[in-house]
């Protein structure tokens, strides 16, 4: 080898020389779409919360889109400073798309889950819900999973589509409930007493609704007790306060007519 032929070391160095300027630029735009994408999705968030009125629901879905889109366009340009063809590039990934998403069908199953549940929206931010074994209020819905909060504190990452393929029910979509506590008697003689005095405390308490009536009724009658059911309707918001309430009463009020007998 003359000393005119470029050595394999010298070709790198060259390219490497010639190359910098365009790596620095691929990188810059790299650690920028990194950067610029978290600005904007707490922009959106922002904007979101003080002056458009959209809903909490979609708030964490339209957030990570602009992330997403910002830091696509910015993958894109810093690819494109490496010299490769982009619409060349989109061809192949559109081709490396349909592989990977044979392969992940479960997490796009996810993804069409939480566009079906924003589109249909059976539940809100906010809405207490429960499907299946999961119960608790609603805290935020994303594109691939559901964060609930339950009752006793427990954090809930929920796959979307485990959400979409079962029953659920919403107990706060509605805006009245039916406070249902039924209580056994063995007393015969003090179940007039009971239905007056449940009925008066019913119909006294602000949170429970004239229309429909309170109502004191026998929904079961055996040979040596007797099944009481008390029915009030209020707001979605004070229902478990309401059904704690009449729930702790009935002892009293059970006691009261046992003393007059």
């Amino acid at each position: 080898m003359t000393a005119t032929e470029p050595t394999f070391l010298s070709a790198i160095l060259a390219w490497l020389f010639s190359s910098t300027p365009h790596v620095l630029a691929a990188l810059a735009f790299i650690i920028a779409g990194i950067w610029l994408s978290r600005v904007c999705e707490r922009m959106v968030h922002r904007l979101m919360d003080s002056r458009l009125s959209v809903e909490p629901t979609l708030r964490g879905v339209l957030g990570s889109g602009v992330r997403y889109l910002v830091l696509g366009v910015c993958l894109l340009a810093a690819i494109g400073q490496l010299g490769f063809q982009t619409s060349s590039l989109l061809a192949v990934l559109a081709t490396a798309g349909l592989a990977v998403g044979l392969a992940l069908q479960a997490t796009l199953s996810n993804v069409a889950a939480g566009i079906m549940l924003l589109w249909l929206r059976p539940f809100k931010v906010g809405d207490q819900i429960e499907v299946g074994a999961i119960s608790g209020k609603v805290f935020e819905v994303g594109l691939f999973a559901t964060e609930i909060h339950s009752a006793d504190g427990v954090y809930q990452f929920v796959p979307n589509s485990e959400l979409w393929n079962k029953r659920l029910s919403n107990y706060s979509r509605l805006p009245r409930r039916l406070v249902t506590v039924r209580v056994k008697l063995l007393d015969f003689d003090a179940i007039e007493h009971i239905r007056r005095w449940l009925a008066d405390d019913l119909e006294k308490d602000p949170r429970v609704l004239a229309e429909p009536k309170p109502d004191v009724i026998v929904s079961e009658l055996a040979d040596d007790y007797i099944t009481v059911t008390v029915q009030a309707w209020t707001v979605a918001e004070q229902y478990g306060a309401v059904l704690r309430d009449v729930t702790n009463k009935l002892p009293s009020i059970i006691q009261r007519s046992r003393q007059l007998n």
